[in-house]
């Protein structure tokens, strides 16, 4: 199919445009694991549900009177987080102000990468600056931006009617599809950079580049649930749960795959021991890429090892909230190194 909105140029050609448009890309994805970092600050501070209403547009202004807060404090006391927690916990309109204003940064933030990631393609597009086959990417990687936000508001909607809380099935999506659209990014990010070297194919999905996404795959998804769940709370030692390394309080009675998507003791012990196999991937994915680019292994071990550590401290200090949102924000660092290595063994030869 041809690419409307892609120019076919010689490599010599398309190497500054290639470089640029890189260049942008990876401003877009450093802004997506901000994006990421505020998240986990929204989530820690049970903040996600204190704008009770979807407006893409006007909703870019926070309130600007005391009348306009007074409003949204009403709005947010109808919900039953409010009706069941936060009131019963004394909640002032102070305190309603704080987590209103990280769920208003989370969402201005992907406003904003709407607006850095739309007109700087618009610019690319007419000015005929997109090389060709990139451009459908770039216009997949814009609408799943878009669908980000949908499914933002699918995931509040689930905590304003009858929970107190988010549903950890879609905080999962949520995130999962952030961490997808920063392994988007970099990996076009990647390919441009290997264009303007000369390189005409992309790189390739290779098997063990499937194999250790699909297994760093299992452990994000599990960290969802933790956090979803607020599993992270059920142990605070480390390596035994709770003087046991299965932990007692696991509820097998709706079966194992309900166990396995629900049950916060489970899904903790999955969360904390798949991280091993994890480890074990990456390694080999590291030696792999060391003869290829030594930065990129480098990455790997430093992005996976910090993980680690911060992960067994976060369990240890009873989930504080920095080091539970520095946990976050390495795992999304964690991505983009693996990212990096799985597109390096997928190159094409020169």
């Amino acid at each position: 199919m041809t690419d409307p909105i892609a120019l076919n140029l010689p490599t010599g050609a398309a190497s500054p445009r290639s470089i640029a448009i890189s260049n942008w890309l990876y401003s877009v994805a450093f802004l997506v694991f901000i994006m990421v970092v505020v998240g986990g600050i929204t989530r820690l501070t049970e903040s996600g549900l204190s704008i009770t209403e979807w407006k893409p547009v006007t909703g870019a202004l926070p309130p600007l009177s005391e009348a306009d807060w007074l409003s949204e404090f009403a709005k947010y006391q109808q919900i039953p987080e409010y009706l069941e927690i936060s009131g019963p916990a004394g909640m002032t309109l102070a305190d309603f102000k704080f987590i209103y204003f990280w769920e208003w940064v989370h969402r201005l933030l992907g406003r904003l990468i709407g607006v850095v990631f739309a007109l700087p393609l618009l610019w690319f597009a007419v000015k005929r600056a997109i090389p060709s086959g990139y451009g459908w990417r770039l216009v997949a990687l814009l609408a799943l931006g878009g669908l980000q936000g949908t499914i933002g508001w699918w995931m509040v909607s689930s905590g304003l009617s009858e929970r107190t809380d988010v549903s950890h099935f879609r905080l999962a999506v949520h995130l999962l599809t952030a961490l997808f659209i920063l392994g988007g990014l970099v990996w076009t990010a990647l390919d441009l950079r290997q264009l303007a070297a000369g390189h005409e194919r992309s790189a390739r999905m290779t098997g063990l580049g499937i194999a250790v996404l699909a297994v760093l795959f299992v452990q994000l998804l599990f960290g969802a649930y933790t956090a979803g769940l607020d599993a992270g709370y059920v142990s605070s030692t480390w390596p035994m749960m709770n003087e046991y390394f299965i932990p007692g309080g696991i509820n097998w009675e709706a079966g194992t795959w309900s166990a396995l998507n629900n049950d916060p003791y489970l899904i903790h012990f999955i969360h904390r021991w798949w991280a091993w196999a994890v480890v074990g991937f990456l390694i080999i994915l590291a030696r792999k890429v060391r003869h290829i680019d030594r930065s990129a292994s480098i990455a790997i071990h430093i992005a996976f090892g910090s993980q680690i550590l911060l992960g067994i401290a976060t369990v240890m200090t009873g989930i504080d909230i920095h080091l539970a949102v520095l946990h976050q924000a390495v795992g999304a660092l964690v991505v983009a190194s693996t990212i990096w290595g799985v597109h390096l063994i997928g190159r094409a030869p020169r």
